[in-house]
């Protein structure tokens, strides 16, 4: 035999020797995983983590994709801003944009960039003011929706029967009463301070995301892994929020943007109607003190009237965004 058919069947049998010992390898360690407590686990969750980036990422690339949507999230950021670093950006301070001065309803000028309003208070100083109370007032008050009725949803879907129909009864009777109806009648008992605002639009929010979250929690209830978490022995509340909140999350998020949006309108309607906490500098409120200086002064309303449609479209532009990403259904169906 010749040397190279002697290398030839000497690679032959090496390589089918690691063939061999790859499988003898595989099988003992498939055996090990299967008969040993958390062998190999750092490996599988950090491959579980790498599987699960990609599909996070996909969603924020899907989102940021339209330039609409980024249009949207721009919007939304310099709100933020405006809300934060107010202090920093405003030409007066906050104590010169709510005092009384000089100056009533004087044009714009380098002094006063986008004129001024009732007591000679800057409009430019005083809609970058109005957006920590715009935000703040709209954010607490979606807080305490999402709270309560996520809570209270999740419990009547997930226990049915009598608990379920109590629960949806009183959500019912609460959404037969038009919110900005609800809001005013009670405001005008017990006052309109920023608290009391607060308290009733997140009482108003309550039922339509608890109704939300039980369709979403009714359907999740039913699939195999909760079928399997019951039958592991996990407690109804570890399988409520461990295992059935993750997965029925995502028509909340979707809505909240858009809640906060109509919020954010809502409480510019009733302080152009008087409800509001005059400690605060708020958008509604100077709509309506210029109103009768339409005329003569329009900047004072038109500005405040501006920065409510910008932080709307701004909101409802992201939404759109957010139901783009996160809804498998509207994809589908815009296909």
């Amino acid at each position: 035999m010749s040397n190279i058919d002697q290398e030839i069947q000497e690679k032959t049998e090496k390589s089918y020797n690691i063939k061999n010992l790859n499988l003898r390898t595989k099988i003992i360690n498939s055996f090990k995983f299967l008969l040993l407590a958390r062998y190999r686990l750092d490996q599988f969750q950090g491959k579980s983590v790498e599987s699960r980036h990609p599909k996070k990422r996909s969603k924020l690339k899907r989102m940021l994709k339209s330039s609409f949507t980024l249009f949207g999230v721009i919007i939304i950021f310099i709100i933020i801003s405006f809300a934060i670093f107010g202090h920093w950006i405003a030409p007066y301070s906050y104590e010169q944009a709510t005092g009384w001065n000089i100056n009533d309803w004087a044009p714009p000028s380098p002094e006063f960039p986008l004129g001024t309003a009732y007591a000679g208070r800057d409009v430019l100083s005083r809609i970058i003011y109005g957006t920590k109370t715009a935000l703040v007032i709209s954010l607490s008050s979606v807080s305490i929706s999402l709270i309560f009725g996520i809570f209270l949803g999740m419990i009547a879907a997930y226990y049915g029967k009598w608990i379920d129909s109590i629960i949806m009864r009183t959500m019912d009777i609460i959404l037969a009463f038009p919110g900005l109806i609800f809001a005013l009648a009670f405001l005008a008992i017990i006052g309109s301070t920023i608290e009391h605002v607060v308290l009733i639009f997140g009482l108003i929010g309550i039922p339509y995301y608890s109704r939300l979250i039980r369709s979403s929690v009714l359907k999740a209830k039913e699939l195999d892994y909760i079928a399997a978490a019951k039958v592991s022995g996990a407690s109804s509340w570890r399988i409520m929020f461990k295992h059935v909140l993750p997965n029925s999350i995502q028509p909340i998020i979707i809505s909240t943007s858009f809640d906060i949006g109509r919020l954010i309108l809502s409480l510019a309607t009733l302080a152009f109607l008087g409800f509001t906490d005059p400690r605060y500098v708020d958008w509604g409120r100077d709509v309506f003190l210029g109103r009768r200086y339409l005329y003569d002064a329009p900047w004072a309303s038109f500005w405040p009237s501006v920065m409510i449609s910008i932080c709307v479209i701004g909101l409802m532009i992201v939404g759109d965004g957010l139901r783009d990403a996160f809804d498998p259904r509207y994809q589908l169906a815009t296909r």
